[in-house]
């Protein structure tokens, strides 16, 4: 191969160029090469920088993650702060960027991507803010701008949280269950044992608006998200419940004779939904509303009303009903006072001391055996009057079958003589047609036979007439007959004189025709 085949080719096609490449660009001016250059670079741009935009310089959060900034230039933070705030400054960037598409250049900018923050039903997302100025001692609530904190939650959902901004925790949303109550205790807020609050508006049980302590407020069946560093929240039965005054927790008290009577019942109750603040954090929890409320009250008044009878009479009913009522009517006026509502006060049993107790039952039992000795009599009565009454009801019952028998048979007779009646009036009245109808029929053929014999009369006379007018037009009877003969015998008189008839008026000439055989003279 020959050192012609390794001969630079000219790009611009002036020919050999030699060793020197620059050789050609000899002839070319400063613009020229200035031009080149520049579409060199823009030919360069329009292909290196997409791609380096597109490979580099895009942020794309896909669903459910966010994007966190990091600028690298700008301004430095304030010592203590750890979060830009705003664009111009170093650091983490409060500002994310949600799902979507984004370019930032890469010098100046650096980014992380994070998953969302998923808070499922029936929780709630309480933020600490990781930024800003310190909280006032003793202060664990943040305000705008502070450490601390955050006062509002974040309900079930989705949430873009900077995570070098903020630190969640995940509670408990508060459900309060249908038929109970909800206690709001306030954790923060003003004290009221400060020195701004009057001594005589400190000794209080509940707590006005904006003060730490039991609100007045409650909260109805339904869930609630409260931040459980603000509020505390303590779930109250409302429904009817029920108290066994048995055992250790029954009711004794001495009677009027001195003797110890034991009562045992039940009672129930329910907690007043307007006071039920006041009255658990002055008193307590259920079993602190029957000891301190419930059961001092039903003591005192057992021991009061216990003292004024006999202990004979705890054993009959009486005394007992008598008891039950005043104790109910007692314990409902004072409760309803401390919050409490008295639903049923019922007396169980009542002990009265064994020593009296077996005298007076074999008394009640004699009693009673008495009264059953009563009833057994009674009820024989009542058995004799019953088969009396129902002697007197079969009695009255054959009386009833036979009146109803000879009612029956009376009105068989009575329907037969009338069906009899009505068949002989029926063939009386067909009679009485039939002969009404004969009459007719014999009226209508004698008037029939009247009529034919007024016709023919009318037609003889008629006929008569004619022949009068006739007779009397001839002049003579004689005449008028010459005139029917001649009219009669005038059409006919050739077949009759023709006819051999014997009969006939030709027969008259019948002697006078010779036989047949015979000679003529």
């Amino acid at each position: 191969m020959s050192n012609r085949d390794f001969e630079m080719k000219d790009p611009f096609g002036n020919g050999n160029g030699g060793g020197n490449p620059f050789a050609n660009f000899s002839g070319w001016s400063l613009k020229s090469l200035v031009g080149v250059g520049v579409a060199v670079l823009l030919i360069a741009g329009l292909v290196v920088i997409p791609i380096f935009t597109w490979v580099f310089c895009r942020i794309e959060p896909a669903s459910g993650k966010f994007a966190v900034l990091f600028h690298k230039t700008g301004r430095d933070l304030e010592p203590g702060e750890i979060v830009a705030t705003t664009a111009d400054q170093k650091g983490v960037q409060l500002e994310l960027l949600p799902e979507g598409r984004y370019f930032r250049n890469p010098y100046s900018w650096a980014w992380e991507l994070h998953e969302t923050t998923d808070i499922p039903a029936g929780q709630l997302g309480v933020l600490t803010r990781l930024y800003g100025k310190d909280l006032p001692p003793g202060e664990i609530i943040a305000s705008p701008g502070t450490k601390g904190i955050v006062p509002e939650v974040l309900r079930p959902g989705k949430h873009r949280i900077n995570p070098y901004a903020y630190d969640v925790e995940f509670f408990n949303a508060t459900e309060i269950r249908p038929g109970s109550a909800g206690v709001v205790t306030s954790l923060v807020g003003r004290d009221l044992f400060s020195s701004e609050v009057a001594p005589e508006k400190q000794n209080v049980f509940l707590a006005p608006e904006g003060f730490k302590g039991v609100q007045p407020v409650i909260y109805e069946p339904g869930t609630y998200y409260l931040n459980p560093y603000m509020v505390s929240v303590a779930e109250v039965n409302l429904q009817s419940q029920r108290f066994e005054m048995s055992g250790d927790d029954a009711i004794t008290f001495l009677t009027v004779d001195g003797f110890t009577v034991y009562v045992e019942g039940t009672i129930e109750y329910a907690l007043m939904p307007k006071k039920v603040a006041q009255l658990t954090h002055q008193v307590g929890d259920m079993d602190d509303i029957i000891k301190k409320i419930i059961m001092p009250l039903a003591r005192g008044f057992s021991r009061i009303e216990g003292s004024k009878n006999p202990a004979k009479n705890y054993i009959t009913g009486q005394t007992r009903q008598q008891f039950q009522d005043n104790l109910e009517s007692h314990l409902k006026n004072r409760c309803l006072e401390a919050g409490v509502a008295i639903r049923s006060v019922l007396i169980r049993n009542i002990k009265p001391p064994d020593e009296i107790a077996s005298i007076i039952r074999e008394r009640e039992v004699a009693v009673q055996n008495a009264r059953k000795i009563e009833q057994q009599i009674e009820q024989a009565k009542s058995q004799a009057e019953l088969t009396r009454q129902e002697m007197l009801a079969e009695q009255n019952n054959e009386k009833v079958q036979a009146e109803t028998a000879r009612i029956k048979a009376v009105i068989s007779a009575n329907q037969g003589q009338e069906v009899q009646l009505t068949e002989a009036r029926q063939r009386l009245e067909v009679a009485r047609l039939e002969a009404a109808a004969a009459i007719a029929q014999a009226d209508a053929k004698r008037l029939t036979a009247e009529a034919e014999r007024d016709v023919i009369a009318l037609a003889n006379e008629a006929a008569a007439e004619v022949f009068s007018m006739q007779v009397s037009a001839f002049g003579s009877g004689l005449n008028f007959a010459r005139y029917e003969l001649n009219q009669r015998l005038g059409p006919r008189i050739g077949s009759i004189l023709a006819s051999d008839e014997e009969s006939g008026l030709g027969g008259l000439f019948r002697p006078f025709i010779p036989r047949t055989g015979e000679r003529q003279p």
